[in-house]
């Protein structure tokens, strides 16, 4: 198996409205691939048809080295699914619920609920019409991990849970790929899929605006940089250089973006005596609103 997931001019149609637009990707074996788009890009329908959860209008998707999860069952253990969205109700306890998944896959998992709570601060003993959204995460986070899956797919896995349990939740993605799972993360959150993933792909209004590498993308989105002169400095002096954007001047200090190299800005800088310099690399996210705005 050369892919874990391999998806190809994937279609969705809900009546007349396209949801889905020619998708295509394609997830390595043991990497971590960041999938991100604003909330109704399209994201968890693609999940749904990866899990055979919806069946596509046209094209196909791969998971596992099968198109057909519905005539091989048996993959569905080896893999953790959190959904975007967790129906849970009623008078069962956390540790009933969890207890009864280990035993559809033969005590897989059993051992590891308990650490697996600790970890995320959750109560395995309350009912889950007791469980506010953010303690209703942390069980959908528990049986997606629970079994030691080869293969993650989670949709937007931090909702609902506070920052301190989102970064135990990241931790926790991590391990599982250092040990060789692979992890499909779908999110709308771009700082944190810019912590795990080695790659993204971008999606927007059901296509695929962007695939790449993470250490690319940020290379791409350029830094925050500020100069400070000893005095006033022209703002029409650092107008047109190259790499050089959004430029702003307030007195005696400078701020832009910078893509690429400085050496323009250091150049046109030199003409003025500068007494303080400060770069800041901008998020995934501030790379993302660009592509809004160029589009716009």
């Amino acid at each position: 198996m050369s892919a874990a997931i391999v998806v190809e001019n994937l279609v969705k149609d809900y009546g007349s409205f396209r949801a889905l637009h020619g998708v295509d990707l394609r997830v390595e074996v043991g990497e971590v691939f960041g999938f991100i788009g604003p909330n109704g890009a399209g994201k968890s329908t693609t999940i749904r048809v990866l899990l055979d959860l919806l069946r596509p209008t046209s094209g196909h998707a791969e998971v596992l080295g099968t198109r057909d999860l519905a005539a091989h069952p048996e993959l569905r253990s080896r893999i953790g699914y959190l959904p975007g969205e967790l129906n849970m109700g009623g008078k069962q306890t956390a540790r009933a619920h969890l207890e009864y998944l280990a035993d559809l896959r033969d005590g897989a998992g059993t051992d590891r609920i308990e650490p697996l709570a600790e970890r995320l601060s959750l109560d395995l003993d309350r009912p889950f019409r007791g469980l506010s959204k953010g303690n209703k995460q942390k069980v959908g986070v528990v049986q997606a991990f629970m079994h030691t899956p080869e293969l993650l797919i989670l949709d937007e896995p931090t909702s609902g849970l506070d920052p301190l349990l989102q970064q135990v939740c990241l931790t926790l993605i991590k391990e599982a790929a250092a040990d060789g799972a692979t992890a499909f993360v779908s999110s709308h959150i771009l700082g944190e899929i810019e912590v795990v993933a080695g790659r993204v792909a971008i999606i927007r209004e059901g296509r695929i605006v962007e695939t790449e590498n993470v250490a690319e993308l940020r290379h791409r989105a350029g830094q925050h940089v500020e100069l400070t002169f000893a005095g006033d400095v022209p703002r029409e002096a650092f107008d047109g250089l190259e790499g050089i954007s959004e430029v702003t001047v307030q007195g005696r200090t400078l701020r832009a973006v910078l893509r690429g190299s400085p050496d323009a800005l250091l150049k046109a800088a030199a003409a003025h005596t500068v007494v303080g310099w400060a770069a800041q690399d901008r998020t995934l996210e501030e790379l993302f609103m660009d592509q809004y705005r160029s589009d716009a």
